[in-house]
């Protein structure tokens, strides 16, 4: 479906029982709602109705062409212009990767808007930004953002060859299939360098400035993912205030949705179940 919010059009993903307890789903990069598709099926059958966004930049018809339009505030705000448009007082809300990002944003600054949080893969933002100064670790597997960062050369490096460098750094969500899947979307006109305005936006100084969380608060990490490491992923305590949990995943890589939605499924449902 089709949600006007903020003069944009946003594609919305939507599923479950209409009586439902709402779920708002968060995507990542360089995905879409799609990433969802197998963690939702568990959280339908437990009751929940799920809302899973195009988010900006991502949906065709929401797609600025000013950097400073992805930064944190607005992608925040996106979220919650999308549960007043969506008819929702307040949600439980997942968020992977960059959606992890915007979670963690909306539950500090609308707490009254957020049920429950679990973020997925990327601690808060704070946490992520004190790891950026001080671990050398960090700051080694943080090194492409630079990239990302550098208009039309990150995305002649990603896009060359039929989008090969792309398809590599998606390899570990699944088969050709499944990688093709988020990476073909990704060659449209304009849709790359909409996700890396994202990377192009982001500041150290919008990164701490996310408060500290005060809803039950679900911080789902995994083992192998090779962007966050454990002393980031570690940090990310200091920041909630509301009952925390940290989860970590063996054996699994950064595409949490897509290699383990059954246990990332199982971790929501727990977040969830105390909300009720």
């Amino acid at each position: 479906m089709q949600v006007q919010a903020r003069g944009l059009t946003f594609e919305v993903r939507t599923d479950g029982p209409a009586d439902g307890a709402p779920v708002l789903l968060l995507h990542g990069f360089p995905q879409h709602s799609g990433e969802w598709d197998e963690v939702t099926p568990a959280l339908h059958a437990a009751g929940l109705r799920t809302y899973a966004p195009d988010q900006r930049g991502y949906s065709p018809l929401a797609r600025p062409a000013d950097v400073e339009a992805y930064r944190i505030p607005e992608l925040v705000a996106d979220a919650v212009a999308l549960l007043d448009a969506l008819g929702v007082d307040a949600a439980h809300v997942v968020g992977h990767d960059w959606g992890a990002i915007v979670a963690w944003g909306l539950a500090a600054g609308h707490p009254d808007r957020v049920r429950t949080l679990t973020a997925v893969s990327v601690p808060h933002p704070a946490a992520m930004a004190h790891a950026l100064a001080t671990d050398t670790e960090q700051k080694a597997r943080s090194s492409y953002i630079a990239l990302f960062r550098r208009p039309g050369k990150a995305e002649k490096v990603l896009l060359a060859l039929r989008a090969t460098a792309l398809r590599k750094l998606l390899r570990a969500v699944g088969g050709a299939a499944r990688v093709a899947r988020y990476a073909d979307p990704m060659r449209e006109p304009g849709a790359l360098t909409a996700a890396l305005n994202w990377y192009r936006a982001m500041s150290r100084a919008d990164l701490v400035a996310v408060g500290p969380v005060p809803v039950p608060t679900t911080f789902v990490w995994s083992d192998r993912d090779i962007a966050i490491g454990r002393t980031a992923a570690e940090a990310c305590a200091a920041h909630v205030t509301g009952d925390y949990r940290f989860v970590t995943l063996s054996g699994v890589s950064h595409w949490i949705p897509d290699e383990a939605p059954g246990p990332l499924a199982e971790a929501v449902l727990a977040r969830t179940g105390t909300a009720r």
